[in-house]
Parts: C-alpha cells; sequence; structure tokens
C-alpha cells in the first residue's frame, strides 16, 4: 500500500506545473555559402496564462540576433532563451522540473529495491530446492525413511514456494506500473535518448502568454554557420557544331545536430550579413613611415599568401565522396543573390559528408575553337565561347567536362569577368598537334663595337589529325623594351595580327582533316654590350 501511495504521488507529478516540452520539426533551409537559415515549427498545448515550452531539436549552434518567432494565433512571445546545456542552466530554478526529476529518482530507488526483494526471494528458493535434493538423495542410499517428516517437509516446501511465487508475482506487477511511470517522467523531461536526437544539444526557452487554454502552432527561424554549399557544374559535349548540355549541381554538408528530413532546400549565394551598414569616407591623413616597419608587413602578407594557396591546395586535392541526386530546381535572382530552390523535399543527415545534388539542366550554345601557345605548352586546347552568359546565372565554381561521355578533366567558370564572352577552357586534344622550333640558320648574335646584336627566328608547325576541318588560334610573342638602349624589330610575322602593347602575335589557321599549316616569327634585339638581357 505504501508503494502505491508513492506511486500515485509519482504520478500527480506529471501533471505538475505549465512546463511544455515540445520537439522542433524542420521544414525549410535556405543555404547560403558558409551558413543556413533553418526554419522550424512547433505545435503544442498551453494553457490560459504564462507558460514555458522547452523546444528539441534545435541546432547545436545558432546566431542568437537571428532568432525569429511567429505564434500562429492570438499568443503573444514574452521572451526566447537558446541553451545547449538545459539540465545545468535551467533545472535548479525550476519547481516543475525538480518535482519531476526528484520523482524519477524515488522511483528508481523503489524499483532497485524490489529488484533486491525479488533476488533474496529467488535465492531463498534455490535453497529450498538444495534442502528437497539433499533428502531425496538420503532415502535412496538406504538412511531408514521417516515418513512423517517426508510428509511435513513435503508440505512445508510447497506452502513456502507457492508463497514466494506469489511474492515474486507481485514484485513483477509493481515494477512493470513503476516502470511505466518512470517512462512518462521521462518522456516529460525529454532525457530519453529514444525520444531525443542524440546528436542535438541545442534547446529554446520560449516564454508564451496566452488569454485562454489553447493549441499554438509556433515558426522557428534561425541562422547556423553548421552548414554550408558550393556550385558545380557538368559539361557534358557531343558534338562541336551543338550546344553543350550544361548540368547545374549542389554540393551541400551539413553538422547542425539535426536531420534535414524530407524538407524543401533553397540554395543561395553569397552570405547574409547581419550588420548592413554602408561605409562612410573618412579623411585620409598621410603621414610617414618606418621602412623597416614597412618591409615586415610586407614579408607578413606573403606569409600568409603562401599558406593561403597551401591550403587552397590541399582542398583541391580532397576527394569527395558524394551522394547525387537529382531533383527539379527553379532559380531566382534578385537584386542582392541568386538563389536555387529545389521543387522537391529532400533529406541531408547531419554527418557533415558532402551530398551532390543535381539541380538542373540546360542547352547553352557555343562557339568552339582550338587554342595554343606552344611557347608555353606543347599542347593544344579545345575553347568555348559562350555569349550572353549571364542568362545562364552562373556563380563561380568547377566544372567537370566529358566529350562523348569520356571525362577529359575540370575547368573553372567564373562569371565575374567585364567580357561579354564567357571563355571555358575544355580540355586537351591530343589529335591536334603543335610544334615551336627555332631556326639555327637564321638565329645568331654578332658584336659590335658599342652595341650587340641577336636575332631569333622560330617556325611554328600546326596539324590537323581529325576528320573535320578545325580552325585554331595560335599565339607567339616577342619582347618589349624596358630601356632606350634596348630596340626590337620584328623581321617576320606571317601575316599575324600584332598587340603592340603586349608583343602578343596571334594567327587564326583554318586547318582541313590532315593538313599541316606553319608560320614563322622573326625578331631582332640590338642592346648594350656589356649588359645582360633575360632573353
Amino acid at each position: 500500500m505504501e508503494y502505491l501511495k508513492i506511486l500515485f504521488f509519482m504520478t500527480g507529478a506529471l501533471m505538475y506545473g505549465q512546463n511544455t516540452f515540445t520537439k522542433a520539426t524542420v521544414k525549410s533551409v535556405n543555404v547560403y555559402y558558409n551558413v543556413a537559415e533553418i526554419y522550424q515549427t512547433i505545435k503544442t498545448d498551453v494553457p490560459e496564462g504564462i507558460s514555458e515550452i522547452v523546444v528539441n531539436n534545435i541546432s547545436n549552434e545558432l546566431m542568437e540576433e537571428s532568432i525569429q518567432l511567429s505564434p500562429s494565433s492570438n499568443a503573444s512571445i514574452i521572451s526566447v532563451q537558446y541553451t545547449t546545456d538545459y539540465g545545468k542552466e535551467y533545472n535548479q530554478s525550476n519547481d516543475a522540473v525538480m518535482k519531476i526529476q526528484d520523482s524519477i529518482k524515488e522511483i528508481e530507488d523503489i524499483v532497485d529495491k524490489l529488484d533486491i526483494t525479488k533476488s533474496t526471494y529467488l535465492k531463498t528458493i534455490e535453497l529450498l530446492d538444495k534442502n528437497k535434493a539433499t533428502y531425496e538423495i538420503s532415502t535412496t542410499e538406504g538412511i531408514k525413511l521417516d515418513v512423517p517428516g517426508l510428509i511435513k517437509l513435503i508440505d512445508y516446501y510447497n506452502t513456502k514456494r507457492i508463497e514466494l511465487n506469489d511474492k515474486i508475482f507481485l514484485i513483477d506487477r509493481q515494477k512493470e506500473q513503476y516502470v511505466l511511470t518512470l517512462d512518462k517522467l521521462i518522456k516529460k523531461r525529454k532525457l530519453n535518448p529514444e525520444e531525443q536526437n542524440k546528436k542535438s544539444t541545442g534547446k529554446l526557452i520560449i516564454q508564451l502568454l496566452s488569454s485562454k487554454a489553447e493549441t499554438v502552432s509556433v515558426g522557428i527561424k534561425y541562422l547556423t554557420s553548421n552548414a554550408s554549399w558550393y556550385p558545380m557544374y557538368d559539361l557534358e559535349i557531343k558534338e562541336t557544331n551543338k550546344p553543350i548540355n550544361l548540368v547545374y549541381k549542389a554540393v551541400v554538408a551539413q553538422k547542425t545536430g539535426i536531420e534535414w528530413d524530407n524538407v524543401k532546400l533553397t540554395f543561395s549565394s553569397g552570405n547574409p550579413d547581419l550588420y548592413n551598414q554602408a561605409p562612410v569616407l573618412k579623411a585620409w591623413i598621410l603621414k610617414y613611415v618606418d621602412s623597416e616597419y614597412l618591409k615586415s608587413l610586407q614579408r607578413a602578407f606573403k606569409d600568409q599568401v603562401m599558406k593561403l594557396n597551401t591550403i587552397q591546395s590541399i582542398i583541391g586535392e580532397t576527394n569527395l565522396k558524394n551522394e547525387e541526386y537529382n531533383i527539379n530546381t527553379s532559380i531566382n535572382e534578385n537584386q542582392l543573390n541568386i538563389s536555387f530552390d529545389a521543387d522537391i523535399p529532400y533529406t541531408i543527415a547531419s554527418n557533415g559528408k558532402p551530398y551532390n545534388i543535381r539541380l538542373a539542366e540546360n542547352s547553352m550554345p557555343a562557339t568552339y575553337k582550338y587554342y595554343a601557345v606552344p611557347k608555353l605548352d606543347s599542347e593544344v586546347y579545345l575553347m568555348a565561347e559562350v555569349s550572353q552568359y549571364s542568362n545562364y546565372y552562373f556563380l563561380r565554381g568547377e566544372a567537370n567536362i566529358t566529350i562523348n561521355g569520356d571525362y577529359v578533366g575540370k575547368t573553372i567558370i567564373d562569371p565575374n569577368q567585364i567580357s561579354d564572352v564567357l571563355h571555358l577552357s575544355i580540355g586537351k586534344d591530343k589529335r591536334v598537334n603543335v610544334k615551336r622550333e627555332k631556326v639555327k640558320e637564321l638565329t645568331s648574335t654578332k658584336l659590335f663595337s658599342s652595341y650587340n646584336e641577336s636575332v631569333f627566328t622560330y617556325d611554328i608547325s600546326v596539324r590537323n589529325n581529325k576528320n573535320t576541318e578545325i580552325a585554331v588560334q595560335l599565339k607567339d610573342q616577342y619582347p618589349l623594351s624596358s630601356s632606350n638602349d634596348i630596340t626590337i624589330d620584328l623581321l617576320e610575322t606571317d601575316h599575324a595580327n600584332d598587340n603592340k602593347e603586349l608583343g602578343v602575335l596571334t594567327w587564326i589557321l583554318n586547318l582541313k582533316p590532315n593538313e599541316t599549316k606553319k608560320v614563322r616569327v622573326s625578331y631582332k634585339i640590338k642592346y648594350h654590350k656589356d649588359k645582360v638581357l633575360n632573353l
């Protein structure tokens, strides 16, 4: 009976106070480059007056200043606090939670005592069985049988065993009731790991004022830095006289502690800025600085750049084991950024692993040409030029290139250009060859009394081993003078287009299948005889 009184008291603790524990559900996520805006909802019953709602399944990290709450009813939000350690920060100051916690401890103690009592009864039954077995053995070994004693022993054994089994049965029934109550209390506190997302430690403590007892829905929106994405593309080429099949992709990862389960995803360029203060110019005062101090700053800056390049190199070589998914996407552009809205729900686990999402496809007309700079590289590159590329909503990112289904490499799509044409390097074509050779008999150096005169002559040949006609843009260069006592004269260019500011020569060569063409460039340099040039 005492156990039942305690059980009724513990059950009453479930009804104590006006605290409500609930779990937030993720509805949509807007992922920026290094930040995500998560939208979640809760729906719970609240009494009349002020109540406190403890919301689980909130990101492990969030920007508290970005929290926005939108109740659906006439209820008013009084305050909101974020915590990742609710037990330590709030349990000691909350009477309702303390009562529940005390009840859990008392029930756990009672269950332990019941287990001890049951174990004692089981040991007693075991002892009775051993004594009975000992008596039976002694009678079978010729010891005189005491019939009245045997009858008393059997009666005692049966009576005692039934009594102990009845007690064990009652203990099991009591324990079932206590365990059931204990589970309800634990669920009230949301401490059961099966009922709570193990990865999420974030909670929102919402104080809410309601004019009546009702069911309240609250929308929750906030920013977290534990998610990111970057754009990637596939350039699928079948023929150089057909448009490129452009595939938009998003590589997204998150470790917010909450699962994005079947949620609407949006991928946005840039990052939201919590401090949108426009810059203001102030007076620019010139003053002298120590030259050694300035040099130390320059060295420090150079070291930082080298470290950054090393980090980028390491990141670039990382192999991503992506999961790839195909979804339909809407592309939106406003005054500040570009966003890609996934038209179907999507699931991203909170494990930090990259998920490769296929967003959309587009047919992109392009003009193809071959490009070669044999002074720097003996390979011939296939280039694609895309006009009006702003129509394709490009963001800067890597592109994987396939030609007729074969992977040929990567290129960078960078839409941040002044040019009206986007230039894409598709890859090297082994079926087009280029060779740059010095013509020895036309290359010489002559020594005069006050100056030296050097002549350089090169032949550049290009061969088309393909079965289609191609156009090759060929480039070479000649040096430019940095001093009045250095003069350069072009002797031969084979009708190249001459960019005199850069010293770059350009030829456009139309080659039929299996055709070879050759151009020649020759220049003369006159310079002071006692000086050495960086030839």
